[in-house]
């Protein structure tokens, strides 16, 4: 069986944050996760990421936050001099008393967009990049003040998601307060290996399709038809690293009813062709 390694990270009870300051990394960790936030700076080399079920290169500067058991891992080459800086702190955080503030409103919104894996934009980064260093040096309260201070930064920053898998869909029901968006997004995960129309769907909700269509876009983010896509492609994902069956297989498992427009999909989605992402997880993978 493949799966992916749990870690136990060194945060203590006590501790509000930990930095963990890597000059000269080796890159030989496995893709793992674990129970805590964790932002990490990667500086002067390339490689691969993987955060999820997302593959995607890297160079010079990466700064990416992940929530709570999100799956992630670098696989850089070990230049020399090249920088990693990590910040892990405890899942508990988001369910302090402080972040139901007003003021604290935007780091709360960036917790909760990380339990899909973040990636900043390139302005973020450089921004950051010697914040972050410098909190490798600090002790005592001020780096309490630093560490929020480049909470709020992110928070405030541009960036993008990087995880599509059941995170994504479970986030989607978590966040959008609606009763009619839980319902549909129920029905899309019990249904998507079969066909699932909008004319369906909207009437699941006592909706017409256009009105069905602005609604959803309006309180997810993302089209009907992108939503189910991407759940679909997340279910192949999961069967791509876990299973050993073909990817026509999965293709038809999945709800795709042609090879061809899956792998387009696929490849535009993911970064690779379906034969690809699979082999390049198995590498990546510990095995049990």
């Amino acid at each position: 069986m493949k799966d992916f390694q749990k870690e136990i990270t060194p945060l203590a009870s006590d501790d509000l944050f930990i930095v963990l300051n890597h000059p000269s990394a080796k890159f030989d960790y496995p893709v793992h996760h674990h129970s805590d936030f964790e932002i990490n700076l990667v500086i002067d080399t390339y490689g691969k990421r993987v955060v999820g079920d997302s593959v995607e290169d890297f160079s010079a500067l990466d700064l990416v936050m992940v929530g709570p058991n999100v799956p992630h891992a670098w696989f850089g080459e070990v230049e020399e001099n090249n920088h990693v800086v990590t910040i892990q702190f405890s899942d508990k955080l988001l369910n302090f008393p402080i972040l139901e503030k007003r003021l604290f409103g935007n780091i709360k919104s960036l917790l909760i967009e990380s339990q899909r894996g973040l990636v900043f934009s390139e302005k973020t980064q450089t921004d950051l990049k010697e914040k972050i260093l410098k909190l490798t040096k600090m002790q005592g309260f001020q780096t309490v003040l630093e560490f929020l201070s480049i909470l709020n930064d992110l928070a405030v920053s541009d960036r993008r998601t990087l995880v599509s898998n059941q995170y994504d869909s479970q986030l989607v029901v978590r966040t959008s307060k609606s009763r009619r968006i839980t319902m549909v997004c129920d029905y899309i995960e019990k249904n998507y290996a079969q066909t699932v129309n909008l004319k369906e769907v909207a009437s699941l909700v006592s909706m017409s399709e256009s009105a069905f269509s602005h609604f959803f876009k309006k309180r997810t983010n993302t089209s009907f038809k992108d939503y189910l896509t991407t759940v679909r492609i997340s279910h192949a994902c999961q069967l791509l690293t876990k299973t050993t069956h073909s990817v026509a297989e999965i293709c038809f498992t999945c709800g795709f009813n042609n090879l061809s427009n899956f792998i387009r999909i696929f490849k535009k989605k993911k970064g690779n062709t379906p034969s690809d992402y699979r082999l390049f997880m198995e590498q990546m993978l510990i095995k049990y």
